[in-house]
């Protein structure tokens, strides 16, 4: 998939199951790697969620703006894909599909390949 869907609920609005979600993917954030020292955000987008930060590196913002760099979409099975943000192509990119959440996060957290954190 290219691109995310357009709207997004702040995780406030959210109902107690999604901000369950929400809390559970702030909690593994929280745990990452690479650049701990910012702060991500995570924004609903439809069924799914969108996990920004501040560009601290500046690789992609000049001025270290807030940039996409995850997106995490539950499937029909209840299973997740985990989405990489191309910033030269201004597109989502597959980088797993069929994971349980915390799988997911696992990935996202590690980020082994830099594919998130650059």
């Amino acid at each position: 998939m290219n691109t995310a869907p357009s709207s997004s609920t702040p995780v406030s609005q959210a109902g107690s199951v999604v901000s369950l979600v929400a809390a559970r993917i702030l909690r593994a954030l929280a745990r990452r790697e690479r650049y701990r020292y910012v702060q991500p955000q995570v924004e609903r987008e439809g069924a799914s969620w969108k996990v920004v930060s501040p560009n601290c590196s500046r690789n992609v913002d000049a001025s270290g703006g807030t940039i996409a760099i995850a997106w995490l979409e539950p499937d029909s099975a209840g299973r997740w894909r985990l989405y990489a943000r191309d910033h030269t192509l201004s597109a989502w990119v597959p980088v797993a599909v069929g994971l349980t959440l915390d799988a997911a996060l696992q990935h996202l957290c590690s980020d082994a390949k830099r594919e998130f954190w650059q």
